[in-house]
């Protein structure tokens, strides 16, 4: 498998990120407001401060950027981009739709990425040309073609009506079997496993979208932003299996 180091450090890290989370859980945590109104915990920076510490130790030369603050510029013209808890609403309330989110980026791609969701006990990893992954069974997504048998995640359907598709999302969502908005990574992920067949998402940041971006690829999905490329700066992202994908441009064009 190629980037099988880079994979391995990353993986550790995120179950160890996770691990660390769930111990601060148990003994009860308290959530404050960033600049953003977005909120974190003293688990969120503990757990970016492990990471970090991991991912230095074996690549020194590479750049960080994290959500929490994290931040080396790069000598080797990689950066890792680390989430350490994606979903800390879920989080602080106790859900399970919570994960640990790491992502290898070289250049203009994302080449390593790893999505540990620790409540559901399920590690789900990439490398670019090296296939996705869940506990080591191999990940590929839906075949379905028709929306009636297709399930539709949407996430941020609070600030759905910001978009300029706003008018005419509750039709479009009425041609699916079914519509779900659980959380945002794994909502992306069981699309790549193949349990949904798209998943939206109008407000996000790269690292919330960079693991998610190989490892939806490498299960064979698509990954696009709203105008059309494929970016994990752009803001936005759809992940979708191939046999859906002209269904959604077509909604996002208008």
């Amino acid at each position: 498998m190629p980037f099988e180091r880079e994979l391995e450090v990353a993986r550790r890290a995120a179950k160890q990120a996770g691990e660390l989370a769930l111990r601060y859980l148990e003994q009860g945590v308290r959530t404050e407001s960033k600049a953003d109104e977005s909120p974190v915990t003293i688990a969120d920076r503990e757990a970016e401060k492990l990471i970090v510490q991991l991912l230095s130790e074996a690549f020194p030369e590479d750049g960080l950027l994290g959500e929490e603050g994290a931040g080396r510029p790069s000598k080797s013209g990689r950066q890792w981009i680390i989430d350490p808890i994606d979903g800390t609403r879920d989080f602080a309330r106790g859900s399970t739709l919570w994960s640990v989110l790491i992502g290898l980026e070289a250049g203009n791609e994302v080449i390593v990425g790893v999505a540990n969701i620790p409540m559901w006990n399920q590690e789900y990893y990439a490398t670019r040309g090296g296939g996705a992954f869940c506990n080591g069974r191999r990940l590929r997504v839906s075949d379905i073609t028709d929306p009636a048998q297709s399930v539709l995640f949407f996430n941020g359907l609070r600030e759905a009506h910001r978009q300029p598709f706003a008018p005419r999302l509750i039709e479009f969502m009425g041609k699916f079997w079914a519509v779900r908005s659980m959380s945002g990574a794994p909502d992306a992920m069981l699309v790549a496993g193949g349990h949904g067949e798209i998943w939206v998402e109008p407000s996000a940041k790269p690292w919330d979208l960079a693991p998610i971006q190989v490892i939806v690829e490498e299960a064979g999905g698509k990954f696009f932003n709203f105008q059309g490329g494929r970016s994990i700066y752009a803001g936005n992202c759809v992940v979708c299996s191939p046999g859906l994908e002209q269904e959604v441009r077509q909604f996002l064009r208008g």
